[in-house]
This record gives C-alpha cells, sequence and structure tokens, in this order.
C-alpha cells in the first residue's frame, strides 16, 4: 500500500513510529488478548485510538505482509495518535474462547484501563471501527469508563440488542423473524471448539517469531451461499457445508426475549451512555432504521451527539466516488470527507484542541433522488410531517399488473387481496439493505418490476406525483391480516417508481405474526380472524420527482435476507417441512391498512 508515493509496510512504520506487536494485555481472569501498539517517536504523551476485532490483523498472512491494518494505524500515527488495536478474546492470538458479542464487557474496560496507565497515554481514549469493530462500543460506553474520551461507531446495528421499537438483538431478528446474515458468516468467523491454539502464557518473544509463519486464521472452503441458504432445518446449515461447530447452533435455539441476549456485550435502551459520540450509518445498510434509533435514544438531551447517514452499502462509505452506483442506482456524487469529521471529532475530545467540530450540524444525511448532501439538527428533519396513504384494491393487488392503488383515505368496502405463500418457494431477495449473505444477495436498489410478476407479491402503486416530494425519516406501516395458518410472516418493501416504470427499492421490513402483541409472548392466529400488524419501521431519505409514484410490495417471505417461516407455528429453526398458507391482506375503514410517510415540508409550503 503507497500513500503519497510512499509504500506503508513494517519497515516504514518502524522507521516513523515505536511498534509494539502481539502485546498480550491481561484481563482481570488472568486472560491475555493479543494486541498491536503503533504509537509517535515522542517522549509527550499522546492520546489513543483504539479498535477492537474479531477480524485478523496480523501483519503476516501466507508469508507475505499485509498492509491494511498499517495504513489505519499510519493514518493515526501521522496525527500524532497511538493507534491500538486488538483481538477479542479467543479470536487468533488472544486467549479464552470467543462468543459473539457474548464476550465479558469487563474485557473492554480492563483494556481501557491498561492503556490509561501506560506512560506514553495521555489517558484519553477514542473508539473507532465499522461493523464488528464498532459493535461492542455502545455497551462499553456504558460502563463510562474516566479514559474512554470519544467515540465513533460506524455501521454499528449488531450491537444493538434492544432500543425503542426494535428488538433486534444485534441484527439477528427483525420484527421476530430472523435475518439470515449471521448465518452465512459465523461459517467463515466462528472458531471450532477443537481446533488447534497456542499454549496459554505463551511469551511475546514466540509470537513475534511465530506470527511471520502462523497468522491462526482457519481456511474456510468458499461456500455456495446461494444454494446452501436454502438448506432445512436452519439449524444444521453450517453443519450441512460441514462448517466449524460454535456458538451459532446455540443461537439460533433462542426466542427474542431469552436472556442470553441480555448478557454480554449488546447494547440495551436501559443503559446510558454518556460518551460524546460521532455516528455513522448508511441507507443501504441491514439495520439503518435501528441504527439511527438508538443514535435518538442516545443524543435525547445532549449536545455532544452527531450522526451521518451516507448512501451506501454496509461500511462502504469512503469508497463513494463522483458518480456512486448503489446496486443499479446511481445516487451522485456522494463523497464526504471523513477524515476530517473523525479525526476532527479526536482532535476536540482526545487533544482538547479549539477547532469547528461542534459547530458543524448534529446531522449529516444524503438526500438520493436529489443526491444531496442536507444537514439538520435532528432526525427526521424537524420540518417532516406523516402522511398516510391506504391501501386499496378490488381483490386484485397480485402483481405488478394488477390493481392495487395508494390513496389518500381508507377504501369504504373491504375487498380483501389474498395470496398463497409456500415456503418451498418463497419470494426471493432482490437487491435490499443487506449485509454479509456471500454470494446469496447483491444489496443495493435494483428495478423490481420482474419481481413483481410474482402473484404472491402485492402490489400498491400511488398515482403520478404532481409535484416533487422528499421522505425523510422513518416509515411506519400498518397492515389488517388473516390467515389460514397458525403463524406466518408478513413483508413490506418501500419501492420509487420512475416514469418509464423502474422501481426502485428503498428498504424493507418484516414481521412475524406470533409476535405481534410482544416479544416476550406468542399469540398464534385462528382461520377467518383479522389481525392488526404493526410492522417494524423502515427509514431512509429520498426525493420522489415530479411524475414519479410511491409502491410498496407485500408479501410474506423474503428470502434469504430473512429466514423462511414454514408456517407450522412450531419452532420453525428445527423443521424440515413447511405448510402453505393463504393470506389476506385487508383494506377498508374498518381494516385501513396503510403506510404512513415522513414527507419533509419545503418553506412556503
Amino acid at each position: 500500500m503507497e500513500i503519497n508515493g510512499q509504500e506503508i509496510n513494517l519497515a516504514y512504520m518502524q522507521e516513523i513510529a515505536i511498534v509494539d506487536q502481539k502485546v498480550m494485555m491481561p484481563m482481570r481472569d488472568g486472560i491475555r488478548l493479543a494486541t498491536d501498539i503503533y504509537r509517535p517517536k515522542t517522549d509527550d504523551p499522546v492520546p489513543i485510538i483504539f479498535s477492537r476485532t474479531p477480524y485478523n490483523f496480523n501483519t503476516w498472512r501466507d508469508g507475505e505482509e499485509s498492509t491494511r491494518t498499517l495504513q489505519r494505524a499510519y493514518e493515526a500515527v501521522k496525527r500524532g495518535y497511538a493507534y491500538v488495536v486488538q483481538n477479542e478474546r479467543g479470536r487468533f492470538f488472544s486467549e479464552g474462547e470467543w462468543d459473539i458479542l457474548g464476550t465479558p464487557l469487563t474485557d473492554g474496560y480492563d483494556a481501557f484501563q491498561w492503556m490509561a496507565d501506560q506512560s506514553w497515554s495521555n489517558g484519553k481514549i477514542g473508539t473507532l471501527g465499522c461493523s464488528s469493530t464498532a459493535e461492542w462500543q455502545m455497551a462499553v460506553a456504558a460502563l463510562d469508563h474516566p479514559s474512554h474520551a470519544a467515540m465513533v461507531p460506524q455501521g454499528f446495528g449488531a450491537g444493538v440488542g434492544t432500543v425503542g421499537r426494535f428488538y433486534e438483538q444485534g441484527n439477528w431478528y427483525r420484527g421476530g423473524a430472523e435475518q439470515m446474515l449471521f448465518f452465512a458468516w459465523l461459517y467463515g468467523v466462528q472458531h471450532d471448539p477443537k481446533a488447534p491454539r497456542l499454549e496459554q502464557g505463551i511469551s511475546q518473544e514466540d509470537l513475534l517469531r511465530l506470527q511471520r509463519f502462523y497468522d491462526m486464521a482457519p481456511e474456510y472452503p468458499r461456500v455456495d451461499w446461494s444454494e446452501k441458504l436454502w438448506h432445512l432445518p436452519v439449524q444444521d446449515l453450517i453443519k450441512n457445508v460441514n462448517g466449524p461447530q460454535g456458538i451459532f447452533e446455540e443461537m439460533i435455539t433462542r426466542k427474542p426475549n431469552d436472556p442470553k441476549w441480555f448478557e454480554g456485550g449488546l447494547y440495551h435502551e436501559d443503559m446510558e451512555i454518556e460518551i460524546p459520540g460521532y455516528w455513522f450509518v448508511s441507507w443501504y445498510d441491514v439495520s439503518t432504521a435501528p441504527n439511527i434509533e438508538l443514535y435518538n435514544h442516545v443524543s435525547k438531551g445532549r449536545d455532544d451527539q452527531y450522526l451521518v447517514i451516507a448512501p451506501t452499502l454496509h461500511c462502504r462509505y469512503t469508497r463513494a466516488t463522483e458518480n456512486t452506483i448503489v446496486g443499479e442506482r446511481s445516487v451522485g456524487d456522494a463523497r464526504l470527507d471523513y477524515d476530517e469529521l473523525v479525526y476532527g471529532w479526536f482532535d476536540y475530545w482526545l487533544k482538547d484542541q479549539s477547532n469547528a467540530i461542534l459547530q458543524k450540524p448534529k446531522v449529516h444525511y444524503y438526500l438520493m433522488g436529489k443526491n444531496i448532501w442536507k444537514t439538520s439538527e435532528v432526525f427526521p428533519p424537524a420540518a417532516a410531517e406523516m402522511t398516510t396513504y391506504f391501501l386499496d384494491s378490488e381483490g386484485d393487488a397480485n402483481s405488478l399488473f394488477g390493481g392495487g392503488k395508494l390513496v389518500g383515505e381508507a377504501p369504504d368496502d373491504n375487498q380483501a387481496d389474498e395470496f398463497v405463500y409456500d415456503p418451498m418457494n418463497p419470494v426471493t431477495s432482490y437487491g435490499g439493505n443487506v449485509c454479509c449473505t456471500g454470494n446469496a444477495i447483491e444489496g443495493g436498489a435494483f428495478d423490481q418490476r420482474q419481481m413483481e410478476t410474482r402473484n404472491d407479491i402485492l402490489v400498491y402503486t400511488s398515482e403520478p406525483l404532481s409535484k416533487g416530494m422528499e421522505v425523510s425519516g422513518f416509515i411506519e406501516s400498518t397492515l389488517y391480516v388473516s390467515s389460514d395458518a397458525r403463524d406466518t410472516d408478513f413483508t413490506i418493501k418501500l419501492i420509487d417508481v420512475y416514469p418509464d416504470g423502474t422501481a426502485y427499492n428503498l428498504d424493507e421490513t418484516i414481521q412475524r405474526a406470533r409476535y405481534r402483541e410482544g416479544y416476550d409472548q406468542e399469540v398464534f392466529m385462528e382461520d377467518g380472524e383479522v389481525y392488526k400488524i404493526e410492522m417494524s419501521p423502515m427509514s431512509t431519505s429520498n426525493y420522489f420527482e415530479k411524475g414519479h409514484r410511491i409502491r410498496i410490495e407485500v408479501s410474506s417471505s423474503n428470502f434469504p435476507r430473512f429466514v423462511r417461516n414454514l408456517n407450522t407455528g412450531g419452532n420453525n429453526y428445527d423443521e424440515s417441512e413447511g405448510v402453505i398458507a393463504r393470506n389476506k391482506i385487508h383494506h377498508s375503514k374498518e381494516y385501513p391498512s396503510n403506510i404512513t410517510l415522513p414527507i419533509v415540508k419545503e418553506e412556503g409550503e
């Protein structure tokens, strides 16, 4: 890796920095965590940027230098920071047993204390990272270590257990239905307990020698997840591909309110965060809405919380270009100077530098469709007004060729739309707000018209808009449903329809019927009864141009984005056969199925 013509390798880092690799940092229970430290060559104490990760950051892989971590270290060191990167317990050279977000919160606290006690530390630590290097930050921040001076979590949804309207338990669930991203992800991450490990207590000298020849990374055979995620029962998915044993087999049995979700490293809304935070979210990530909900929860009554929402996939903020393509849709020039924001934030809180970072608007969000960055003091913007559209048809909303409409008032008569949901022939995911499913799903915005030829997708479309309209915020939706199955799922997808018919997906959600009355109870359906389903909110910022139309799709599957409901009312995870469900969406004044959009009024409106 070269920066300004200079190759950033270990030899160069040793010229400009003090490099101390494979430091085995002790935790209170005696377990030691493998840590690499890069710090400026100075006698003055320096602030620390700390990243903790389950991923491999060893400098040598397959006998060659790996420069990604060195690049990040260089960016910090050249600005006067020590950069400290550490493996979670049980990962690679770190001792102990790994458990996704189940490792003790005390590991983070103990790491802060160890770093704060070093002679080269000025006692101020900032945490930084995206995805797995972000997800641990929130719960540890709630411990309020005095040296934890600032945090920058990016793409942090898998660290959110419960907050506000969301009960996701670290992205494992959405609306009570399992999200399949971890099914594929854990195959390549969880360590088999029978796999060889280095002896506990090994010396740093030995580790420095061994790390040149062994990076402790298992060699997992590639898996065609587009095929293998179809396997039933889902509890055997990793076993079916001869994958490693590990935490998956236990996690798949947990229900949304299992006490184990409230142990370990997940953040829950009863935890108070008082650490200044700069939060980064993206519109086509797997957990956009709960991420924003968490930001709003933490920032309530505080002036030291800031938010950026970019129009990208998971953790791809810095990959935006002059013509950023997300899926098939161009969202224009979505670049932003992230280094200015991140290091401006750390300079203020860790170095006590006087700069203008706190004078920036609290929220930067990208308005797709107009393809511009906008600012606000809150999100949704204060000018957003919730406007409701009601579902309507003559019982013929099946597919793009049906008569489903979005209208301003609920229809008088209930002419319910019926569709057949066969879990052996589910609606397959096409684009969307996804992450980490290998080759099974390509995330982003794609033209949905081919999908909408299916009769098990109900399509409701507004009239062409007479003027442009900004929709920015949370999208709420309510369905009145019935089914001949004891349990089934209901899905919604929000779509921007262009005048030529191109239909780009914006966000999607799901709700498992058995959890419609709360995630601490299971209430099954009775044939013929109509039930009110409040869907988990979606979120977006999109400008619907004049002449565009608003569309939603309603179905009962979005696979493999979400696990298929086999409709039996059983455990689902241990079942191999499903039953067909005949599901209905009701819409009338008695059953006002609807979607409510946050429409931002322009000045003068």
